[in-house]
């Protein structure tokens, strides 16, 4: 039993409602038999009503329980009580995953947003809810506490509403009230609030997270979803700015980024300062630091989960998570084939919501691999049953620990190329040839099997130009090949004779997909590119080509016009000759026409012994590394 947290809440409310209050037992003796009993969500399961109706389980055949996400025990779910209880759950956590998958009791499958408007209309009319609530206050209004989420429309529309009032529950603030005269039973309880730590990250997720927080920009507004991933990316947003939050869930490590003033929600275009949420999942440090904390507003799933309400936040960006993605884009996150794990939860609505947001991002993160690197979850079919959470349509953004693929708008081609990209090496080459069986992919690129490769991170980087623009370096990737081809016809006929040497009207697929498939080994191009809303824009590229014979290598590299006296060729050529240093490559060669003067500036600035010489209108230059 905690001590008592500090006191806000009225002192006489067992004497002013002392004709509403009754033990556990005597409150639950209210329920009859094959009633719809909806419990409490997450951590706010009201723990003592619960285990006081589970031990009616003899006297109450054909009971339903029906709840969203519940944590501990689940008594009710274990023999002789499952015999006359049966779970319908909204969310599948894992204390009823088992009965579930078994058969033995159901899971709904629906948006969060729309199960309000079950309990509402009465499509699914609940006999009795069981809730927990804080101690009411002078004006007799008792706060939901850590979880409002469904639990608030539930008691609304519950023809008998039980509560469970716990002096230890965190008052929240925002529309997380209810009337102690919307109850009708009060049931006092002094237990702690049940806590549920973050889990270890693993080095997987670590990388996921890295990479999910490189796509939010300063002054976005944010949902994390379930799951450790999501929450992993908030250890890495330490250095933005103006953050705001609008999510389902909060967990402990939100408390870091509003004391250090990342989270601030000073751009947020509704709720302006504010943290918003439905529920928390987390341990007392979470529960004391948003007790009465005016700072967090806690508002039903109805508003939270409201893809018109989201999509209004500019830069709203939705992180959510995957079990299974097929080659096209179809997202599985609710079941392992037949077996239902999950379920759909928010993901949809904050998916479809930031999607629609001036400047969001909608991103879909998972692990390559499951079952310890077994098996694969980008795959050319779904699993047997899967079914699918996210359509194809709605998919933006897919993270795993090797890269990001951005599949919206991209064709069939596109989208496979870009998820084998981002699965696990081991099977890379087994989806390529199932994306060629299936049509998916031309079969002009079974040659590349051995290519698709996303470059190493250790060779991104940023340049921050005079005017304030952020270029974004980084390897080129097999997606690239559209994004190329548009920088090439983008391109001036100066710009490209400078480049080629020649004066060239196309430029054919053959060679684009020479530029993009690489090894990175004998060969490394790096792209530079600008943040645009459908993913990014390519606006200059530099490579080098190895020969082994002289340890040197051909360098090149071209800039996109309007782009060009900026300063990117000298910082792309300074950024080229770090990675072939590191790489052990003794200098550069390159060979540039007369006329290119601003070239030849380029290499003449290169921070290394450089020489030249000219014959025939090219200047032959050797760059010599210490």
């Amino acid at each position: 039993m905690m001590n008592a947290k500090k006191q806000s809440y009225d002192p006489a409310w067992r004497e002013k409602y002392a004709d509403m209050i009754a033990t556990s037992k005597q409150a639950v003796a209210k329920i009859r038999p094959g009633q719809r009993i909806f419990v409490g969500t997450g951590c706010a399961v009201p723990r003592v009503l619960v285990e006081a109706l589970t031990a009616r389980s003899s006297e109450l055949p054909d009971t339903e329980i029906v709840h969203l996400l519940t944590f501990g025990e689940a008594p009710y779910t274990r023999k002789p009580a499952s015999q006359n209880f049966r779970v319908n759950s909204f969310f599948i956590a894992e204390n009823v995953r088992d009965i579930i998958q078994e058969g033995l009791g159901d899971y709904t499958p629906i948006f969060l947003s729309d199960i309000p408007r079950l309990f509402n209309t009465g499509q699914l009319p609940l006999d009795a809810a069981l809730i927990q609530v804080t101690p009411p206050d002078e004006k007799g209004m008792c706060s939901l506490g850590v979880s409002v989420d469904i639990v608030k429309s539930a008691a609304e529309n519950a023809r008998l509403v039980i509560a469970e009032v716990n002096p230890n529950m965190p008052r929240t603030l925002g529309d997380s009230f209810l009337h102690v005269y919307d109850l009708d039973v009060l049931v006092p309880a002094d237990e702690s609030i049940m806590e549920r730590p973050h889990p270890e990250v693993t080095e997987e997720t670590e990388k996921i997270a890295e990479f999910v927080a490189a796509l939010i920009e300063d002054g976005a507004t944010l949902e994390v979803g379930i799951g450790q991933i999501p929450h992993s990316v908030l250890r890495y947003l330490k250095q933005k700015k103006d953050l705001g939050i609008h999510t389902e869930m909060l967990t402990d490590d939100i408390v870091d980024l509003v004391e250090s003033g990342v989270i601030t929600g000073a751009r947020k275009t509704l709720d302006r300062g504010k943290v918003v949420c439905s529920f928390c999942l987390g341990t007392k440090k979470l529960y004391d630091y948003i007790d009465d904390n005016p700072s967090f507003a806690f508002h039903p799933t109805e508003y939270v989960n409201d893809p018109f309400v989201i999509s209004q936040h500019h830069k709203m960006t939705a992180i959510n998570v995957a079990l299974e993605i097929d080659l096209t884009g179809q997202v599985c996150a609710d079941s392992l084939g037949t077996k239902f794990f999950s379920g759909i939860g928010g993901q949809v609505d904050f998916n479809r919501g930031a999607a629609r947001s001036h400047g969001g991002k909608a991103v879909i993160a998972m692990p390559a691999t499951a079952k310890s690197g077994a098996v694969s979850r980008i795959v050319s079919n779904l699993s047997p049953g899967a079914g699918v959470v996210t359509t194809r349509g709605d998919v933006h953004y897919v993270v795993t620990e090797f890269g990001v693929a951005y599949l919206h708008g991209k064709s069939v081609q596109e989208r496979a190329l870009a998820l084998i990209s981002i699965a696990h090496p081991d099977f890379r080459p087994g989806l390529l040839r199932q994306a060629i069986e299936a049509k998916y992919i031309s079969s002009e690129l079974a040659d590349k099997e051995k290519k698709i490769i996303v470059g190493p991170k250790e060779l991104r980087t940023t340049h921050l130009m005079n005017d304030g623009t952020q270029v974004n370096f980084r390897p080129i990737h097999p997606t690239d090949e559209h994004a190329t081809r548009d920088l090439f016809y983008a391109l001036s006929q100066e710009t490209i004779y400078y480049r080629f040497m020649s004066s060239m009207q196309r430029i054919p697929r053959k060679q684009i997909q020479d530029f993009v498939y690489i090894d990175h080994r004998n060969e490394v191009a790096i792209v530079g590119t600008l943040p645009e809303a459908y993913g990014e824009e390519i606006i200059c590229v530099g490579r080098y080509y190895l020969d082994h014979r002289t340890n040197r290598a051909e360098v090149a590299f071209i800039v996109r016009d309007e782009w060009q006296g900026k300063g990117i060729g000298s910082f792309l050529l300074r950024h080229l000759i770090n990675i072939a240093r590191r790489n052990g490559i003794a200098g550069f060669t390159a060979e540039v026409l007369r006329e290119n003067r601003r070239m030849q500036a380029v290499l003449n600035k290169a921070p290394c012994k450089v020489k030249s010489a000219i014959q025939e209108g090219v200047v032959s230059y050797a760059l010599e590394f210490a």
